[in-house]
């Protein structure tokens, strides 16, 4: 079995969630919120400007010319087409310049990206590890939609992005070059590997959740207070 076999299969419970997330299957028939969906795409544009940061560093952690090549154009191709993307929907989902410099990152998106810039601190392997699933997960999830025809022009063109030819190509070079750093990794480093990758996978199905609940620091507070005083 490939490292990443095994790995995706120390991450089933959460992999396997994200299909089903209501947020997902909700893009997929049309009747995703359209509130729901401009949370998502302000945290997530958030979350690729670090992203391309840690895409960077993990470049900068390769002794081999040719792989700190190719991460370091991941870290510029990968980030443009996605922000352009982005940008795309920001016009017809009423996200302003205003709304932007208002802009705070909701607690998963914060952990998330605090979970990845921890794992970026050690070897290039856990750095390809823990920000994989950002790029196999979505892949995934862009061929089992495909097919779907939602009626809203922006997730048709959510559901193109990520089951294009384009987006294969670099996904499975980041499998490979996984597989490959892990054949070379003690059985420490492979540990680690492996506790990065189910996290971020972890965070990835939660990150659908912050999308749904349009979550907020002041809602999980507010959720906080509500509990305790249940008590």
């Amino acid at each position: 079995m490939k490292f990443s076999e095994e790995i995706r299969q120390a991450a089933g419970q959460y992999w396997d969630s994200s299909f089903t997330h209501p947020f997902v299957t909700g893009l997929a028939d049309g009747t995703l919120p359209e509130q729901k969906f401009r949370h998502y795409v302000l945290q997530d544009a958030y979350y690729l400007k670090h992203f391309a940061k840690i895409q960077a560093r993990a470049a900068s952690k390769s002794e081999d010319f040719a792989t700190i090549a190719e991460l370091a154009e991941h870290a510029t191709s990968t980030y443009a087409a996605e922000l352009s993307l982005h940008q795309s929907f920001f016009e017809p989902l009423g996200i302003s310049d205003e709304t932007l410099a208002r802009f705070e990152p909701a607690p998963t998106a914060y952990a998330y990206i605090s979970h990845m810039h921890h794992a970026s601190e050690g070897t290039l392997g856990e750095t390809i590890a823990a920000i994989l699933p950002c790029y196999w997960l979505y892949y995934e999830i862009g061929q089992q939609l495909q097919a779907a025809t939602p009626a809203s022009p922006i997730y048709q063109q959510w559901i193109a992005t990520y089951s294009s030819e384009w987006f294969e190509r670099v996904v499975f070079e980041q499998i490979d070059r996984l597989n490959e750093l892990a054949a070379q990794a003690s059985d420490q480093e492979r540990i680690r590997m492996k506790q990065h990758f189910v996290r971020s996978c972890y965070y990835e199905l939660m990150f659908w959740e912050m999308g749904w609940t349009e979550e907020t620091f002041e809602k999980s507070l507010a959720q906080i207070i509500t509990t305790t005083s249940l008590k």
